[in-house]
């Protein structure tokens, strides 16, 4: 069972296989690994233990960040996420990373960016696109139109948090103008603004 893989010069922490949106783009419908990592289908969700003890098996030494982000949400998993990114930073002293579809507080029913404080450094969220009801069509979030809005509003109050907060979408999926007006959202968040290329 895969839980970290590497990807250029990051760790990868891949903690459940659960997502709430079905996005047209996922990389997950056409491949079942990521950079010969072997497949990122979980046969269980792994415990806080298990998660500690893989990291004993690399030479954390080799790393730039170790990112959450894997073939499922990882807020899905918040608490456990938190805990093991506070035991990267205080034992490996990491860069720590979350990637996510920015949909956690609707995941675990409440406000969650306070809780990064301390242990996230940088949270990249897929904003995909300026408009709700593209939102919609692309992510398939079962949170329905709401979750554009609620994907902001997270943006928003994380940054209060994390050191840096990243939003992006994918190159070739919007027009120019689109593009345009997700670099207005970004800028009036203070977030940077990052076009993905598409695989």
């Amino acid at each position: 069972m895969v839980i970290l893989y590497e990807v250029h010069d990051n760790l990868y922490v891949n903690l459940t296989n659960k997502c709430p949106c079905a996005c047209t783009f996922c990389l997950r419908q056409n491949r079942d690994e990521m950079n010969h990592s072997g497949s990122l289908w979980l046969e269980r969700e792994p415990a806080l233990d298990e998660v500690k003890a893989e990291f004993e098996k690399f030479d954390m030494s080799k790393y730039r960040e170790v990112v959450f982000c894997g073939f499922g949400e990882p807020t899905e998993r918040l608490d456990v996420l938190l805990d093991a990114a506070a035991f990267v930073k205080e034992k490996y002293g990491k860069t720590i990373r979350v990637n996510t579809n920015g949909l956690g507080d609707l995941i675990n029913g409440k406000n969650t960016a306070p809780m990064y404080e301390g242990k996230v450094d940088i949270v990249s969220i897929s904003l995909n696109t300026p408009n709700p009801e593209r939102y919609l069509e692309l992510t398939r979030s079962k949170f329905g139109i709401g979750s554009h809005a609620a994907m902001i509003t997270f943006a928003k109050n994380v940054k209060r948090y994390v050191k840096q907060v990243i939003m992006t979408t994918v190159g070739t999926t919007l027009t120019a103008e689109e593009e345009d007006e997700c670099r207005r959202i970004c800028e009036k968040i203070g977030a940077t603004y990052r076009i993905r290329p598409f695989e």
